[in-house]
């Protein structure tokens, strides 16, 4: 009887299957210093607990792309780790704050399947949730990935495309308990924009870039406990080279976004994205923002602000798509979220 895992295929996925993923993850400040070391991270809600606590929370909070890289890392070796590409996501939002000693762990449910006219690779739909020890969902999100087929002549899988929503709405935005930016420190926070300040339609180039190293990527795809093939071995591509995790550019770009949006303190919902063209070491990572709503909540003093956050590797600011409609190769990320922001 084999023990090792090959990894599922996409003839070994079946819509409304259930994946309980292995090796929940207890994370604690070791992960915040990792994460603060390997991007440029420096929102203050997240950096310090005085100015959490001055916004009503407990103390500080892990970083939000900590919650996501953690809840995901977990999801690798049953959905993606024959992955050709993640593709996208769709209707993610974050539940819950996680704190320093949380234990995470995640379980995906199959909602779709799509075989490519190729017949050797296909499209994998999933809703995954991340829970922490109390079995609170912290977080969740869809994602679709594209799958290798191990047996070429098995039968395509009737076709089942689910119909996922463009926008997470406003009002069904999570904000942590106890959330006040009544008193909000500009100054400390580091900017003095406040959420009347932006106007939809409005694009910020973020100046700053990161040129992504080998050693790093590895490091970070480590960290967060992705084993999918293409980010390790370079045998795994015909061209040879490692591809970089796509969150790895996600949190990147986030980071880089703080010189503009450095009032743009927590993420709460994930409404769409799409990793455009590959990412490889050599590459220097820029990333620009558009404003493309803005929404009132419940909370004291706490807006909501969406924007689409794309992340570059050269080209002018604000280039997206050619004439054609397609991605320029120079875009690698092109992602729509919405962020807690003073009003």
């Amino acid at each position: 009887m084999a023990k090792t895992n090959p990894g599922r295929f996409f003839e070994d996925y079946q819509v409304g299957q259930v994946l309980h993923h292995a090796v929940p993850r207890t994370v604690k400040m070791g992960e915040r210093a990792l994460y603060h070391a390997l991007y440029p991270a420096r929102h203050a809600l997240y950096s310090s607990d005085q100015f959490a606590q001055a916004c009503g929370l407990p103390f500080s909070p892990l970083d939000d792309m900590v919650a996501f890289h953690v809840v995901f890392g977990k999801t690798v070796p049953d959905v993606s780790l024959n992955a050709v590409a993640n593709l996208g996501y769709a209707e993610g939002r974050w539940l819950a704050p996680v704190w320093p000693g949380d234990t995470l762990r995640s379980e995906s449910e199959v909602i779709g399947l799509k075989q490519n006219s190729n017949g050797k690779t296909g499209v994998v739909y999933v809703r995954t949730r991340g829970m922490n020890q109390h079995d609170e969902v912290v977080m969740e999100y869809c994602r679709w990935v594209m799958v290798r087929k191990s047996n070429l002549d098995a039968p395509a899988p009737e076709t089942v495309v689910p119909d996922l929503a463009k926008v997470v709405p406003a009002d069904q935005l999570v904000l942590p308990q106890g959330l006040d930016f009544t008193g909000y420190d500009f100054t400390l926070a580091g900017e003095p924009h406040r959420l009347g300040d932006y106007e939809i339609g409005e694009k910020i180039d973020h100046v700053d870039g990161v040129t992504i190293e080998e050693a790093e990527h590895m490091l970070a795809t480590r960290l967060w406990q992705n084993t999918a093939k293409v980010h390790f071995d370079a045998t795994f591509r015909p061209d040879g080279q490692r591809l970089i995790y796509g969150g790895h550019v996600i949190s990147m770009a986030r980071a880089l976004s703080f010189n503009g949006l450095a009032n743009a303190q927590m993420v709460v919902g994930l409404n769409g994205g799409a990793h455009a063209n590959p990412c490889f070491a050599g590459d220097t990572v820029k990333a620009w923002s558009e404003v493309l709503d803005k929404a009132e909540t419940i909370a004291p003093g706490v807006g909501a602000i969406r924007l689409r956050l794309v992340a570059t590797k050269g080209g002018e600011p604000f280039a997206l798509k050619g004439d054609d409609g397609k991605y320029l190769p120079e875009v690698l990320l092109d992602l729509d979220y919405w962020a807690l922001m003073p009003v």
